[in-house]
């Protein structure tokens, strides 16, 4: 798929959001500033999540409450090299069958997410949109 704006991001996020399940693991993979976030933000509304998100590239993770007693779990790992304690924080949500968990920057976790786990690819095109792949 391909986008030309944050609106159309944002809307490919919401669609995404609209067809998962509780207890998906979504590993969201991108450069800087390709999308992740914004994706993130049509899941949650998707999801019910009513409370703005925001990157968690300082605080490492944010937790939103979803509709149906779900909550989002949203991680960016881009700071850390070693996750130490947040790995087993990750851990612990991976547990919730009705947590769903995106994951932005998890090459040092990739060991924690399970084989089924969703990965979005967000590519930056040379006319400045973006193409976005998922592999369920």
């Amino acid at each position: 798929m391909k986008v030309h704006s944050e609106q159309e991001m944002i809307e490919a996020g919401k669609q995404f959001g609209s067809s998962i399940k509780d207890g998906a693991i979504i590993e969201l993979v991108g450069d800087v500033g390709a999308g992740k976030t914004t994706f993130t933000r049509g899941l949650a509304l998707a999801l019910g999540v009513t409370e703005p998100v925001t990157s968690p590239s300082f605080t490492i993770s944010k937790t939103y409450a979803a509709s149906h007693s779900r909550a989002l779990i949203h991680y960016d790992f881009y700071r850390l090299s070693d996750p130490g304690i947040m790995s087993d924080d990750l851990a612990e949500h991976l547990s919730n069958p009705h947590n769903i968990i995106v994951v932005e920057w998890g090459d040092s976790v990739t060991n924690l997410l399970p084989d089924n786990h969703i990965t979005v690819s967000i590519d930056y095109n040379e006319d400045g949109s973006r193409s976005i792949n998922i592999n369920q």
